[in-house]
């Protein structure tokens, strides 16, 4: 088995590290796994294959032998999503990152239930998901934003596909392109309101298209927008 755990801090080639408490918790009771044992600690700036050097209950310092991976390249596609009950966030927080977003923007609209989102998990999710996904930069989980805010204060080279349930465009490849970046919008369980459809579909930088012919929970429609816009990126 390829064990692969997230490492923050700088890594140096030949060099040993203490690994954090949680970390140490998993490897001594988790996974028993004893000194000698080889490991891969990963961040931004790539992966390393590393050896448990030193093992205690509360202590597990390794040396990190050999970079394996070069560091890649940060993704375009970020995802703009209403807050939903915890259960289907954290799932939606799971497979967007499975999927290879950068960003997590979570969003207020009129009708979300859920106005606030817990950090502390939200990073220990998506860093999970990066680890069992083989990926090195787990996604950015921006700062709850309204979403008149969010419209208001978009990046000029973004562009933003919106997930329209009463839109009839099919995404197609040129409509990913000519953008630094891609903002996927995912509304709340009860959709936007018509006042918020309307703002939304009057910005300018602002696609809809169609996601599917049934209406789909949010969990769902995240999964399937993001699919879908890495088929055209990867197959087209």
């Amino acid at each position: 088995m390829n064990i692969r755990l997230y490492y923050p801090d700088s890594i140096v080639e030949n060099t040993t590290g203490l690994i954090t408490k949680e970390h140490t918790h998993y490897i001594v009771n988790v996974l028993r796994l004893k000194r000698g044992s080889k490991i891969n600690f990963f961040n931004k700036n790539g992966e390393w294959k590393s050896e448990i050097i030193y093992l205690e209950k509360s202590r597990v310092e390794v040396k990190f032998l050999k970079k394996i991976k070069q560091p890649t390249s940060s993704s375009k596609i970020n995802l703009a999503i209403c807050l939903v009950k915890k259960n289907p966030m954290e799932n939606i927080m799971q497979k967007a990152t499975e999927l290879g977003v950068g960003k997590i923007i979570p969003i207020i609209s009129e009708r979300t239930e859920v106005k606030e989102l817990n950090f502390d998990r939200a990073k220990k999710i998506v860093i999970e998901a990066t680890e069992q996904s083989n990926q090195l930069v787990p996604p950015e989980i921006l700062k709850v934003v309204k979403l008149k805010d969010f419209l208001k204060n978009l990046e000029v080279n973004t562009k933003l596909l919106f997930a329209d349930v009463n839109s009839n465009n099919n995404l197609k490849k040129e409509d990913l392109k000519n953008s630094k970046s891609l903002s996927v919008l995912i509304g709340p369980e009860g959709d936007f309101s018509p006042q918020e459809r309307e703002i939304i579909l009057g910005n300018t930088k602002v696609k809809p298209f169609k996601l599917s012919r049934n209406i789909l929970r949010s969990d769902t429609a995240v999964i399937s927008a993001i699919s879908m816009i890495n088929f055209i990126n990867n197959f087209h």
